[in-house]
């Protein structure tokens, strides 16, 4: 019988009881930031990969959240042209991560245990995550929400890729989207859960709801993206801090309302592959 991801998912969707803290990574030689809880040691801590053409301030809620669970974030602010760097992207993902693990936060009492780290990243971050985590023991889970094309290919990156892994796609067609998260998670070598979320889109998961305005792209919206802050949150939880509780967060098969997951030849069917591809 499937995991059925509503007893907790509602919870990690809401803000968690960590008071957070922000800072900037500047003083590592990386421009961007950082989000901690106040207080922890031997933290999990992510390095976050933004889409492209936005940059951390559009998801300062979502990195907040994640931190709130007792999650530390290091999100560069590399890249945020028209024409980006998706290798330069990754490795200051890596880095970044690396300066996280390397050196006390805050006031000294925060510390990130260096056998808890991951990568994730929404749209063209989500691709420069799994690029980043190919190769790199040190990255025990991958999550790419709404993951967009890169060069090179994370698609192809991900044939290879043995890590833990969650792909968060469109629950319908999403004109907007850049990418095939549905191939990435068929591709991925390793253990992967591809979650689809109902009226979630590439498009609406970052928080510049001006700039969406203005361009008529699509609104931001609240439900979908709380949804995806939980998987996320519930996987890292599972993955990285060890929280058996969340253990069903990783199941390929775990079902949700508003969320279907999918398998076998209906993720096939879904990234427009046959199973012998």
């Amino acid at each position: 019988m499937s995991a059925n991801l509503n007893k907790h998912l509602g919870t990690l969707s809401k803000r968690g009881r960590n008071r957070v803290l922000v800072g900037d990574l500047d003083y590592a030689g990386i421009t961007g930031k950082l989000y901690t809880p106040a207080e922890g040691q031997g933290l999990p801590a992510v390095a976050f990969g933004h889409d492209w053409m936005h940059k951390i301030k559009d998801y300062h809620a979502t990195l907040r959240h994640l931190a709130s669970w007792g999650i530390v974030v290091v999100a560069p602010n590399s890249e945020t042209g028209i024409f980006p760097d998706h290798r330069n992207l990754s490795a200051d993902m890596e880095s970044a991560l690396q300066i996280a693990a390397g050196v006390k936060l805050g006031t000294g009492n925060i510390t990130v245990s260096p056998g808890k780290l991951g990568m994730i990243g929404h749209g063209m971050g989500g691709g420069t995550a799994v690029l980043g985590a190919v190769d790199n023991p040190k990255v025990k889970a991958v999550a790419a929400i709404y993951p967009a094309v890169t060069a090179p290919s994370a698609v192809e990156a991900a044939r290879s890729l043995d890590t833990p892994g969650l792909v968060i796609g469109s629950g319908r067609d999403d004109i907007f989207n850049a990418g095939n998260p549905a191939k990435l998670a068929y591709n991925w070598r390793g253990p992967v859960a591809f979650r689809a979320i109902d009226k979630g889109t590439q498009n609406s998961f970052s928080e510049d709801r001006f700039r969406k305005l203005a361009i008529g792209s699509g609104a931001f919206r609240t439900g979908p993206t709380e949804i995806a802050r939980g998987l996320v949150t519930g996987f890292l939880l599972s993955t990285l801090a060890g929280e058996s509780t969340y253990d069903d967060f990783t199941d390929p098969e775990a079902k949700a309302k508003k969320v279907e997951s999918f398998t076998g030849d209906d993720l096939a069917e879904r990234a427009g592959v046959t199973r012998d591809d």
